[in-house]
């Protein structure tokens, strides 16, 4: 993998930890200070896809070495010529192919399409305490800036309000809360996606869902995720908690009904406890049995009212990468979401999140080849969606481009939290009265923030933009994590849109896996990507000889 740096001086930004391949420290704190790429961009927006210092300085590129297969190994083609994809009423004039006239609206879904403003979806956002703490500011940014949300597995099984009985819901506070937040702000871009596991199944959410919200969300079917080959895990410090855990029927280790855990929780020797979701399919012994249970499931989800919904599966081997497309594809769902080792906004066991599933680049290029296969015999494949470490524009291009044309979003997690935490810290500092409800974690700006101002105006550079779209009124409702997302999806699509333009493709839908190459043969040859020499190599030599 190339090495990823840790300062980057034209920019002027640092990771506070080691950086992952995303370009995000492996351990992402809520409190940070900054000032990672994508903390920074949080407030200057795309104003951070240029050098700093402009006029005093000149910058040039360092990463020129590409060792190991890792997306950071693709690089990105450009043409000297040409133009695709340009909107009605626009033309070939270099007056019209500017970079700002590229679209990024596109759309998924089988019969029913849904419409997104950019090609990005968050990853599910379920019962962790992080997810709770700062929705606000995720679902609000989400609905404004158009792009999918995921409510991720067991909120309503780990809310203490909620109120199950025999797998039925009769309350689900925090869930509706979720929901009813989200659309408060959608316009008709993006989605409310909300994801069942085992235990969301038993206690009826997909019902509950169904009868209260029908068909404004999409519901999800959970096979795994990048993080763990396990289901999902929190961990609590309480020992009536845990025990109201276990009793929701959730596996809690240790075991907190135990007299001898309660007798060393009360002396401190165990000071938190880790709840646990089940497998699923372990009843299952033979592929057709798999195969025919899924279908089960998704009728039954149809008969319930769903249109839309969609399957996330993580990164197992070949065999079940291929059950999900064609699974997925054969049922006529609507997405698919493909998520590579080893990512995760939650507590998974560290030494499983760096040793397990398949990493991202090779599950997602066979996922391409899987799905062109299915292409090839005829058959409709299912809109797909990546996952597993991407945080910035160049990321989310090659994502794109590796499964195209079967690839419609790039699906991200940690980076989506970043802005809503340092929003959160923000609006903290300057509202104390506020503190508790936004989950702020600073008592005043420090300086990585002071020296951009001291008020959100001053702060965001996209505060004006959201003020025009929910009006000044409104922006006293609006939470500052959500400013500092639309802050930060502004720079990700202005750097996308160049991205496209370079490529001479206008529109999001015209991008192709021809627009990369391959830094190194080993790249090459695991991703099909054609390596950076070889690509258009017989038709310069015809230019040559011709």
């Amino acid at each position: 993998m190339m090495r990823v740096e840790k300062i980057n001086d034209v920019l002027g930004t640092a990771n506070r930890g080691n950086p992952a391949e995303s370009g995000l420290c492996t351990l992402c704190r809520a409190d940070c200070s900054g000032k990672c790429e994508t903390w920074k961009a949080s407030l200057v927006g795309r104003k951070l896809l240029y050098p700093r210092d402009f006029g005093l300085v000149t910058a040039g590129a360092n990463n020129t070495t590409h060792v190991g297969v890792s997306y950071n190994s693709l690089r990105i083609q450009g043409y000297a010529y040409g133009s695709a994809g340009l909107a009605q009423g626009l033309s070939s004039d270099p007056d019209d192919c500017i970079f700002p006239n590229v679209g990024l609206t596109t759309s998924f879904g089988n019969a029913t399409k849904t419409k997104v403003r950019l090609p990005l979806m968050t990853g599910a956002l379920g019962s962790t305490f992080i997810a709770a703490k700062y929705w606000d500011s995720f679902a609000v940014g989400c609905a404004l800036t158009g792009i999918p949300i995921v409510i991720g597995e067991n909120v309503v099984g780990v809310d203490k309000e909620s109120e199950l009985s025999g797998g039925t819901i009769n309350k689900a506070p925090e869930l509706d809360r979720r929901i009813e937040i989200y659309q408060r702000y959608y316009d008709g871009y993006g989605a409310m996606i909300v994801q069942l596991n085992v235990e969301d199944t038993r206690n009826g959410v997909a019902e509950y869902v169904a009868e209260k919200y029908g068909d404004r969300c999409i519901i999800e079917l959970k096979w795994g995720q990048g993080a763990k080959n396990i289901g999902g895990e929190i961990q609590v410090t309480s020992l009536d908690y845990a025990i109201f855990l276990k009793e929701r029927g959730y596996v809690v280790d240790p075991d907190p009904t135990l007299p001898e855990v309660q007798q060393a929780f009360a002396k401190g020797a165990i000071k938190s406890f880790a709840r646990h979701s089940r497998l699923g399919s372990t009843n299952l012994a033979s592929l057709e049995l798999v195969r025919e249970d899924f279908m089960k499931s998704v009728d039954y989800l149809r008969s319930l009212g769903f249109s839309r919904i969609s399957l996330k599966t993580g990164c197992y081997g070949m065999q079940e990468l291929a059950m999900a497309i064609r699974f997925a594809s054969d049922a006529e769902l609507d997405l698919l979401t493909i998520d590579g080792a080893g990512g995760g906004t939650g507590m998974s066991p560290w030494n499983m999140m760096q040793s397990w599933g398949v990493p991202s680049i090779n599950l997602h290029a066979k996922a391409y080849e899987y799905a062109s296969l299915l292409a090839g015999q005829g058959k409709r494949v299912v809109d797909l969606a990546f996952a597993g470490g991407f945080a910035l524009e160049d990321a989310i291009f090659k994502g794109l481009a590796l499964g195209a044309p079967f690839v419609k979003l790039v699906c991200m997690g940690r980076a989506f939290m970043i802005p809503g935490f340092l929003g959160a810290n923000i609006e903290g500092a300057l509202h104390p009265e506020r503190k508790n409800w936004i989950s702020g974690n600073w008592n005043s700006l420090p300086k990585s923030v002071s020296d951009l101002g001291s008020s959100p105006e001053e702060l965001f550079a996209s505060y004006y933009d959201v003020e025009k779209k929910v009006g000044r009124e409104e922006m006293r409702n609006i939470p500052y994590g959500a400013i500092a997302m639309c802050t930060m999806v502004d720079k990700l699509a202005c750097g996308l849109q160049q991205l496209l333009a370079g490529a001479r493709k206008f529109s999001v839908d015209q991008i192709s896996r021809n627009d990369l190459f391959a830094a190194n043969r080993e790249t090459a040859q695991e991703t099909g990507i054609t390596f950076i020499t070889d690509a258009n190599n017989e038709s310069a030599r015809q230019i040559l000889l011709a």
